[in-house]
C-alpha cells in the first residue's frame, strides 16, 4: 500500500494527506489550506494562539534569539533568556506564593514532571510510601505515559499498557466523593492534580468544590496542582484561572498560551513551600528535556507576556467572553438543535441534539465538525457537541462569523442525518 510520509494526529490513516486537512498559512484568524480555501480559525490553533497567528512581536523575539543563540540548554546549564522568562512567569503568577520555574515541551510532559516533583517532595518530608496522584473523571491532562495515566477520560490506556497502579480518579463537583476517597487514601495521596475547567467537557469546577478541595490539602499534606495548560494566559477571562481560587495551589501548570502557540513549550511554577523544600536538602529533581527552556523558547514566553499586556489582551477578552456567553444563551433558546452551553471565559462548549431532542451520538461528532468546517470555520470536537475558544483578539465581526458557520454546521449535519426532518427555529428570537 502507498502511504503519504506524514503520520498524521489523531485521525485514522484513510484521512491523511487530504489537501483540505493540510494547512500552509495562517495569520490573525484565519488559515489557509492546500485546497485554496481559507477558514476562520474558533479554536485558536489548538486552544494556543491566544493572540491570533502570527504575532509581529513575538515572531520577531523567536528570530532575534535564534539568531543570537540558537540553541542553549538548562539541562546541567542555564541561560539568561531562561532566567528572564523564569523571573517573568514567577512575577505573572505571584511572587508573594511562587518563587521557582521548571521548564518542560508540552502540557503531557509538564505533568509526568508534576507526578515526579510531587513524589520527590513527598519524599524529602520523610513521606516516600506517598505516591498516590489523582485527577478528576472527564479530565485531559495529556498523552505522554505519565499523563496519560492522569488523564481521567479512556483514550485507550489499556491498549497502550498505561500503568494507572498509583493513580486515582474521582469525579468532577462531588465532594461526597471527594470526601470518601480522603477518608480511605488522603494520607497517602501525593498531588492531587486538576484542570479548572475540564478540557473535556468545558465544565468548571465549582467553588463549593475547590474549598472542599483546598480543606482537604491542608489537612491531608498532599500538593494540590493547577493544571492550567489549556486555561492559563488569559483564557478564562484571568491571566490564570486559579488566582480566582480562595487559596492557591501548590503547582501550577502552563503551556498552550505560553509562547502563543510558537515554540513547543511549557513551564510548572513552584510555590515557595515546595522549592524551599528541595532546597533546604539541596535535593537535585531528576528531570530534564533537551528542548526545554531554550532561548527561542524562553524569548517567545517573554514576547508574549509582554503583548499581553500591550493589547490589554486579559480585559478584551473578558469583554469578548460577555458577548460570546450572551450569543450562546440565545441560540440555546433559540435552536431546537442547541441543547446547552457550558464553560468559562472564552473556553465555551455546545451541547448538540438530533431533532428527536436526544444528544448527538459522540460517533457523529467529527461530522458534525467537518459540516462547521465546510461552511467556513474550524472548531473543536466536544462532548455530544462542539468547543469554541476563539483567540482573545478576536473581533465583533469574527465572532458573529464563526457563530453563523457554526449554525450553519449545524443544520447541515442534522439535515444529513437519516430520516431527518425539519428542525424549526423557536419564534422571538434573533438569528
Amino acid at each position: 500500500m502507498n502511504h503519504p510520509a506524514l503520520w498524521t494526529s489523531l485521525v485514522p490513516p484513510s484521512q491523511h494527506g487530504r489537501d483540505d486537512l493540510c494547512a500552509v498559512s495562517a495569520e490573525g484568524m484565519r488559515i489557509r489550506f492546500h485546497d485554496g480555501r481559507e477558514l476562520l480559525d474558533g479554536d485558536s490553533g489548538l486552544w494556543n494562539a491566544n493572540l491570533g497567528h502570527g504575532n509581529a512581536a513575538i515572531t520577531q523575539a523567536v528570530a532575534d534569539a535564534l539568531h543570537q543563540a540558537s540553541y542553549l540548554s538548562v539541562f546541567r546549564f542555564e541561560h539568561t533568556y531562561a532566567r528572564r522568562a523564569a523571573e517573568a512567569l514567577v512575577e505573572l503568577a505571584g511572587a508573594d506564593h511562587y518563587s521557582r520555574v521548571v521548564f518542560s515541551t508540552s502540557g503531557g510532559s509538564a505533568n509526568d514532571l508534576v507526578m515526579k516533583t510531587a513524589r520527590h517532595y513527598q519524599a524529602l518530608r520523610g513521606r516516600d510510601d506517598r505516591k498516590t496522584v489523582v485527577g478528576l473523571l472527564g479530565s485531559y491532562h495529556g498523552l505522554t505515559y505519565g499523563s496519560f495515566s492522569l488523564t481521567g477520560e479512556n483514550l485507550g490506556q489499556r491498549l497502550y499498557g498505561v500503568d494507572g497502579r498509583y493513580v486515582r480518579h474521582v469525579p468532577p463537583n462531588d465532594t461526597a466523593a471527594l470526601a470518601a476517597l480522603m477518608e480511605r487514601q488522603g494520607d497517602s495521596i501525593a498531588a492531587f492534580v486538576v484542570e479548572p475547567v475540564l478540557g473535556s467537557g468545558a465544565v468548571p469546577l465549582e467553588q463549593e468544590y475547590l474549598d472542599a478541595l483546598l480543606d482537604h490539602r491542608d489537612r491531608h499534606g498532599f500538593l494540590l496542582v493547577a493544571d492550567e495548560v489549556a486555561t492559563g494566559f488569559g483564557r478564562t477571562g484571568d491571566m490564570f484561572a486559579s488566582q480566582r481560587w480562595s487559596a492557591r495551589p501548590d503547582l501550577l501548570v502552563t503551556s498552550k498560551g505560553l509562547t502563543n502557540g510558537t515554540c513547543a513549550a511549557s513551564a510548572v511554577i513552584v510555590s515557595r513551600a515546595v522549592a524551599d523544600a528541595f532546597a533546604e536538602a539541596d535535593a537535585m529533581l531528576t528531570h530534564g528535556e533537551t528542548q526545554a527552556g531554550t532561548p527561542a523558547s524562553c524569548a517567545a514566553i517573554l514576547a508574549t507576556i509582554s503583548e499581553m499586556r500591550r493589547l490589554d489582551a486579559v480585559a478584551r477578552g473578558r469583554r469578548l467572553a460577555e458577548r460570546l456567553a450572551d450569543e450562546l444563551d440565545t441560540m440555546v433558546a433559540g435552536h431546537a438543535l442547541v441543547g446547552s452551553s457550558t464553560g468559562l471565559g472564552l473556553f465555551r462548549a455546545v451541547t448538540v441534539l438530533t431533532a428527536a431532542g436526544d444528544p448527538l451520538p459522540q460517533g457523529e461528532v467529527m461530522d458534525l465538525v467537518a459540516a462547521i468546517r465546510d461552511a467556513g470555520a474550524i472548531v473543536h470536537p466536544g462532548l455530544h457537541g462542539v468547543q469554541l475558544l476563539p483567540p482573545l483578539t478576536c473581533g465583533d465581526e469574527d465572532l458573529a462569523e464563526l457563530l453563523s458557520c457554526v449554525r450553519t454546521g449545524i443544520e447541515t449535519h442534522a439535515a444529513s442525518r437519516p430520516c431527518a426532518t425539519p428542525v424549526p427555529v423557536l419564534t422571538g428570537v434573533q438569528e
